[in-house]
């Protein structure tokens, strides 16, 4: 009698009788890819994860709290876990042990019993007997019921029957598998462990408690042997689940609120647990699960949770008066961004779409997570008043710059009506043909314009005057923009055209100066252009081409000498220094068509004496920063602007009224 033979048939909720056949192992090797999707790199580390997520399926059972998985010196990977064991006793319909059946037969294995799985991980459902069939060698060992079996196979097939190799320590359990894939099948066994480290982390996260490590004991980078002691490891193991992986994919941007969103919900078919945050950052991240599968094309039970928070988020605005009546609801765009969340659900016979299979498609799983999603959420947003709030707000910020950019490409398909423009009569060209050394001053009125123009160096300053305050385009109708004059005047004279006709190379002048008059009405012009330039020719800004000129607010005459003071605290200096015996005069500038030529050219206009300021935006982020002040300030919604002007008043140290 053979030793498996000799092994009785078990008895208990977990053995031999609930292993299930389905069908045979003889394609496998004719056809890997099939089964682990390619034969490259992507499918060598898949062979991992099919162990792996047998031992997860325990952990979800509630039967394994540690994953050990060690990279051996020979190419090799060893999975250990403590969990209950492969069961080893006589599969009934087989006549064989359970545990060649679960190594040697497709399809066979507790996961597709009821009774011992609710969900199981793995995406095909092949799991050890598909690593078995791609392997030159695999051994397997298992500790159940204080006794030891092992059995090793040479490319799929039984080397020996299984053995009872004695008793196990007291207390001992679960199954240890050690596999070398065949060079025959895979083109490198080399294991990158980054991939492998990457992808335990997040079975980790998922599956909150399990303690999972990674072992590199192949040779270190300067050659010599490791042990498991000295060796490279990493050890992943998250009390709080997903809320830990929320707070770990959580690295930029401040939060909106304190603490972590998140909830679980169970019936008879589904598992499904959240996480989320919102933050002021722009971009969304949410990873999505099934059976901790990653599904980044989504599926039923995204479509579940984007619903339940577009509800949740909605319904509080609108019962909060945020929303009115006659505003649009808050689009999943509108609300993407600034969140990170995590999403996973587990599911018997978890049916997944399109050609790679990323995609969630089980029908039955999307009101499980919606109803799990809107109940939570509703009850926080009601309970956290404050973080409902910074969250609708995130929201409706996100719909001023969607508007903002929509008129934008609106804009741009106009562009036959604002492109070949010829120059404008009113500019004052410069003689120089090198767009290097040439400047645009860009001044408000005919009568600065005038002085401007007699002032200025014809060779390399070009001069273009205004007329009055130019359209604030954060609110004005495309018909307008399109055919205000002043407008079509700047975008001919810079040559470069707007959006996605812009090319920088294009630019006639070097350094484009706004010079606008030292008071509020001129702030106010000055504002209105960098509007325009900052949402229509946005690189003009980024590449440093943009200028403020400074002139200056007084001058001072005593005798035959002049001063000039940009400040008033520089005019109480010159004050001091010239002495104050009432013999110097001040004039207070109130335009800069009060200078006249030479005065212009002196103080504001020569390279060598003038002061200009650089606008410049430096990274992304002061990017979508300056882009929500404009739609602030400029925009539509007062009540923005009401709390903008309340929470900088403080900054304020002298205001011209």
């Amino acid at each position: 009698m053979n030793q498996t033979s000799a092994l009785s048939p078990v008895t208990e909720d977990y053995g031999a009788a609930q292993i299930q056949i389905l069908e045979g192992l003889e394609a496998v090797r004719k056809r890997p890819s099939m089964y682990i999707g390619s034969t490259s790199s992507q499918g060598l580390h898949h062979m991992v994860y099919e162990i792996v997520d047998n031992a997860v399926d325990e952990a979800l059972a509630g039967h394994c709290t540690l994953i050990q998985v060690y990279l051996n010196k020979d190419g090799s990977v060893t999975v250990r876990d403590n969990g209950r064991g492969i069961p080893a006793g006589i599969q009934t319909k087989t006549g064989l042990s359970a545990i060649q059946v679960v190594f040697t037969v497709l399809h066979a294995g507790g996961k597709f019993d009821d009774s011992n799985y609710k969900v199981s991980g793995g995406l095909h459902g092949v799991g050890a007997s598909v690593v078995n069939a791609l392997s030159s060698h695999l051994h397997v060992q298992v500790d159940q019921d204080g006794f030891s079996y092992a059995q090793s196979y040479e490319r799929g097939i039984p080397a020996a029957p299984v053995k009872q190799l004695g008793p196990c320590s007291q207390g001992t359990h679960g199954t240890t598998v050690t596999f070398m894939p065949d060079q025959d099948i895979f083109p490198s066994i080399a294991w990158d462990r980054n991939i492998l480290e990457e992808r335990l982390r997040e079975t980790a996260f998922l599956t909150q408690g399990l303690e999972i490590s990674l072992y590199d004991l192949r040779r270190d980078p300067a050659g010599e042997a490791t042990c498991p002691v000295t060796a490279w490891s990493r050890t992943f193991c998250f009390q709080n689940g997903l809320k830990d992986f929320v707070s770990w994919l959580e690295q930029d941007g401040e939060p909106l609120y304190t603490g972590i969103i998140s909830g679980r919900h169970e019936t008879d078919k589904v598992q499904a647990e959240f996480a989320l945050v919102h933050n002021s950052s722009y971009s969304e991240q949410l990873l999505s699960f099934a059976n901790n599968i990653s599904t980044p094309e989504g599926g039923t039970h995204v479509t579940g949770f984007r619903q339940a928070l577009s509800r949740a988020v909605n319904d509080y605005a609108r019962n909060a008066k945020l929303l009115k009546d006659t505003d649009s609801s808050l689009s999943r765009d509108e609300l993407s961004e600034g969140l990170t969340a995590v999403l996973s659900v587990r599911l018997q016979d978890a049916q997944f779409e399109g050609q790679t299979k990323q995609k969630l498609g089980s029908s039955h799983v999307r009101p499980v997570v919606e109803q799990m999603v809107y109940t939570r959420l509703t009850l926080f947003l009601e309970q956290n008043p404050a973080a409902a709030k910074a969250i609708c707000d995130k929201a409706m910020l996100a719909r001023k710059a969607r508007t903002a950019a929509r008129t934008a490409r609106e804009m741009a398909r106009r562009k036959t009506a604002l492109s070949g423009l010829s120059l404008p009569g009113k500019l004052a060209d410069c003689s120089s043909k090198n767009p290097g050394e040439c400047e645009l001053f860009i001044v408000e009125g005919d009568s600065a314009g005038g002085s401007a123009k007699l002032a200025r160096s014809r060779e390399n300053q070009a001069v273009l005057p205004l007329r009055g305050k130019i359209l604030n385009v954060e609110k004005a109708s495309l018909d307008r923009i399109s055919a205000n004059a002043e407008i079509k005047a700047m975008i001919s004279a810079f040559g470069t055209g707007i959006l996605d006709t812009f090319s920088l190379e294009n630019l006639r002048y070097n350094k484009i100066i706004l010079m606008t008059d030292a008071d509020v009405d001129g702030a106010h012009i000055t504002t209105l252009l960098l509007t325009f330039l900052f949402r229509f020719m946005p690189k003009l800004i980024e590449e440093g081409h943009v200028f403020l000129a400074q002139p200056p607010l007084y001058r001072v005459e005593k005798g035959k000498k002049l001063w000039y003071a940009y400040s008033d605290s520089e005019l109480e200096q010159t004050i001091n220094a010239i002495g104050r015996d009432g013999t110097y005069k001040i004039q207070r500038y109130k335009g800069l068509g009060e200078m006249d030529a030479g005065q212009l050219w002196e103080t504001t206009m020569d390279p060598s004496r003038r002061t200009l300021l650089r606008i410049t935006i430096n990274d992304m982020e002061m990017y979508h920063e300056t882009c929500q002040t404009f739609s602030i300030l400029m925009g539509d919604e007062v009540e923005p602007r009401k709390n903008f002007i309340l929470e900088h008043a403080q900054y304020i140290s002298m205001l011209d009224i």
